[in-house]
């Protein structure tokens, strides 16, 4: 049994449910509303897998998917999931160099690129194995999701699921989710980032998924008033931008509003409550893990709490001695957030780590600092220093500083997030220069980062500086999120 099957058997209780519903893209606003019933996905993804299948696509196989975050999206990474193949979704920023780049990290055997409607199916020759073994032991996990994230460390790791851990962390998040065929659902994330937990958890539950075109707060809201979801899912920066129109128009049907990607603000909750009258609902979700953790006890009078561990879960802290951490805590009181439950991940993919040499024996080590209230609600104190959230999408400082640090003429660098009225955060930079007779200008600087990494983990200023500030021991000081905002 897998996902793909538990959709096929949502489509044959009632094939006219709606799964899917949009209202066309931005340059094509006066569309009327598309709805792709269960029925017809099912149909649709069949259709692809056949046709993956017939051009060579084997079980277990990383297939890229690079497609926009809408209707499309969805079907072709069920089609892939549907011919046997491990979904691997390429963000639509990396073009280039950068899409070259990432087809030899993933050790793709094959990519399906999507344009208007219409997909290129490629294979890629003579693929290195990842395992050691000729890829024996990668396919003995029937692999089915493989995702890349910065996580815990300074590193890109490739994240593994099998097709079991993903129905034994989607039973657990619905348990306390609730998530029904009466539900519509308004998604507001890109696919490339959030994919299992939410879109295939859903299409699960019989739910309907509802995709607006337009990212801008009234174009969705008007959207929303046709459609009236019951569930919202999206970043804080979403959130912000929402509680900032100015119309009367409500959510009229709304019973949860889930907010993820990265911490919530306080104001921004403050914000969206008054504006709509719903609390928002901190989620804490983790690419190796799940959903562990969900505010859904404590969201009115502690909207910046994590909430409290989802049955199944077992969430613990760990002191700098490795030991438990008991007892209510305190933002002085903290130890890195652990976590064992099911659903956890097969392996690492790049160096080959397989799931018993990462959770033995403190089970999921997130290198998030956190503490519980008397309560038991979890509250995460900061993620690493390093790591810059824009508009819902995460990467660290250090990947950015490597490119950067390849100019001919920057000595070394140290990149690190601002705080930006609109996105959030947004990557900054300071440089030590070779030749200070000679700084580079911010123009050349801009296209040296643009060639290696996707837009938005370019740095959106460059300050020069003599040196950069170090700790005693000789590592470069490292800053949270700055103040003052940068606005452009």
């Amino acid at each position: 049994m897998t996902i793909v099957d538990l959709i096929r058997e949502r489509a044959a209780a009632n094939p006219a449910q709606p799964a899917l519903v949009s209202n066309g893209r931005v340059e094509k606003p006066n569309r009327a509303n598309e709805i792709v019933s269960y029925a017809e996905l099912v149909g649709n993804f069949d259709a692809i897998a056949k046709r993956l299948r017939a051009e060579g696509l084997e079980p277990g196989d990383r297939c890229g998917l690079f497609a926009r975050s809408e209707r499309r999206f969805v079907e072709l990474a069920l089609g892939i999931m549907a011919a046997d193949g491990c979904l691997v979704p390429i963000p639509d920023d990396h073009r280039g160099a950068v899409f070259d780049a990432f087809t030899r990290r993933a050790h793709l055997h094959r990519v399906v690129l999507d344009e208007d409607g219409e997909f290129e199916h490629r294979a890629f020759p003579d693929v290195a194995p990842v395992d050691g073994s000729g890829d024996e032991n990668y396919r003995a996990l029937r692999p089915a999701y493989l995702r890349f994230t910065s996580g815990t460390t300074n590193r890109l790791k490739g994240v593994i699921l099998g097709h079991d851990a993903i129905l034994e962390r989607l039973e657990a998040a619905n348990r306390a989710l609730g998530v029904t065929p009466a539900d519509r659902i308004l998604w507001l994330l890109p696919m490339a980032h959030h994919f299992v937990v939410s879109i295939l958890l859903y299409l699960e539950n019989g739910a309907a998924i509802l995709l607006p075109s337009s990212p801008f707060a009234r174009e969705v809201l008007e959207f929303a008033r046709q459609e009236a979801p019951t569930v919202v899912y999206a970043s804080p920066h979403h959130y912000k931008l929402l509680a900032k129109d100015v119309s009367e128009i409500r959510f009229e049907s709304l019973r949860l509003a889930i907010s993820t990607a990265e911490g919530l603000r306080g104001e921004i909750a403050e914000a969206f409550a008054k504006r709509f009258g719903h609390p928002l609902v901190q989620a804490l979700g983790i690419i190796e893990v799940g959903l562990p953790v969900v505010n859904l006890l404590s969201a009115d009078s502690k909207p910046q709490s994590l909430g409290r561990p989802l049955s199944g879960y077992e969430v613990w802290l760990r002191g700098e001695d490795g030991q438990p951490i008991e007892g209510p805590g305190s933002p002085d009181r903290t130890g890195e957030i652990c976590i064992r439950g099911p659903g956890m991940l097969a392996a690492y993919l790049d160096p080959w780590t397989p799931r018993s040499e990462i959770l033995v024996p403190d089970g999921f080590r997130t290198g998030d600092q956190g503490w519980f209230d008397s309560d038991g609600d979890l509250y995460l104190v900061g993620r690493r220093v390093n790591r810059i959230c824009m508009a819902g999408m995460k990467f660290f400082g250090e990947e950015v500083e490597a490119v950067l640090d390849s100019h001919p003429n920057i000595r070394e660098s140290r990149v690190f997030a601002v705080e930006h009225t609109h996105l959030g955060e947004i990557p900054c930079a300071e440089i030590s220069l070779v030749d200070t007779a000679h700084p580079p200008e911010r123009s050349e600087l801009a296209r040296h980062c643009r060639a290696q990494l996707p837009a938005y983990k370019v740095p959106r200023e460059f300050q020069v500086v003599e040196a950069l500030e170090r700790t005693s021991s000789g590592k470069i000081q490292r800053r949270g999120s700055q103040r003052p905002e940068v606005s452009q």
